[in-house]
């Protein structure tokens, strides 16, 4: 078996590179992320997670994927579960927090979101936030139809999330806003498949008020964070570039939305970047969100 020939490039392009017969792990070629990165899972740090009083224990971040969590319990208190309080612990990413063993026990992906249902007579751990999406709105009822057809179609709109987000984030997100040298051939390719989604995205919301059909669901709440976001040039500052402004029905959507007071609320919790007044660090009840920003951060 010989190495892989090098091929013609862009002029922008490391053409000198060519794949070695095994991959080694170079830690000093890891970028932005290259401090918490590494090809192995498990715990790095013995550390145990705080647990509060409420039924639900949430440790997260206010990414796109940590959003979808706390809108989904933000939506169910607003509809009256108030068995659906909890409390949400801040987990930072940057630091590592997600390697501390008790973070492990519960996702041992170590990725932020992650659940603990306290509210039964076993603890139950929830990691990847569409499964938690779905674990809460069976739990309660809510925001996933019982009509076979539509639930289909909410659970397709879901999945179409789980599955597209990597080329958003891992991808175009990546190459074009973290890579430590830009690649032509990479941003182009993911960014020809992030306006792809969005075509989808904004031909399925040309014909329904929601992803799901006529009722807000919990495909809307998964989806929203990453697209909603991107479509108003919030995610990579890539608005312009990817031409968001087209997708008008994107934007009637990401507005309707956003426009929700349980959705305002959820995008602040766990927030740890951005306008101070944005952030909520941690919420352990509805009176969080009436602090200061000051004594948040304090």
């Amino acid at each position: 078996m010989t190495d892989a020939p090098a091929t013609d490039a862009p002029p922008n392009y490391p053409a000198d590179y060519t794949p070695p017969k095994v991959w080694t792990w170079n830690k000093e070629n890891g970028g932005r992320f290259a401090a918490i990165n590494r090809p192995i899972a498990g715990p790095t740090q013995d550390k145990a997670l705080p647990v509060g009083k409420h039924p639900f224990q949430l440790y997260s971040l206010a990414t796109p994927n940590g959003q979808k969590v706390t809108i989904m319990f933000e939506e169910l208190l607003a509809a009256g579960h108030k068995g659906a309080e909890y409390d949400a612990w801040l987990i930072n990413i940057g630091q590592g927090d997600q390697f501390g063993s008790g973070f492990v026990d519960i996702n041992p992906n170590s990725k932020i979101p992650a659940l603990m249902d306290r509210s039964g007579p076993k603890p139950i751990r929830v990691f990847e936030s569409g499964a938690i999406l779905v674990h809460l709105a069976e739990k309660f009822g809510a925001f996933l139809p019982t009509d076979p057809a539509t639930r289909a179609e909410v659970m397709s709109w879901l999945f179409w999330q789980m599955g597209s987000a990597p080329y958003l984030g891992g991808g175009f997100g990546h190459f074009y806003a973290y890579a430590p040298f830009k690649i032509e051939y990479a941003i182009d390719r993911f960014a020809m498949e992030v306006k792809r989604q969005m075509d989808v995205l904004d031909r399925r919301l040309a014909e329904a008020e929601y992803l799901g059909g006529d009722d807000y669901s919990i495909a809307d709440m998964a989806v929203w964070p990453w697209y909603g976001s991107l479509a108003k040039g919030q995610v990579y500052e890539a608005g312009e570039f990817l031409s968001v402004q087209d997708y008008k029905h994107v934007q009637r959507w990401t507005d309707q939305i956003a426009a929700r007071p349980a959705v305002k609320r959820g995008r602040r919790v766990n927030r740890a970047f951005g306008d101070p007044a944005s952030q909520l660090l941690e919420r352990h009840d509805a009176s969080d969100f009436d602090k200061a920003p000051e004594t948040e951060k304090a």
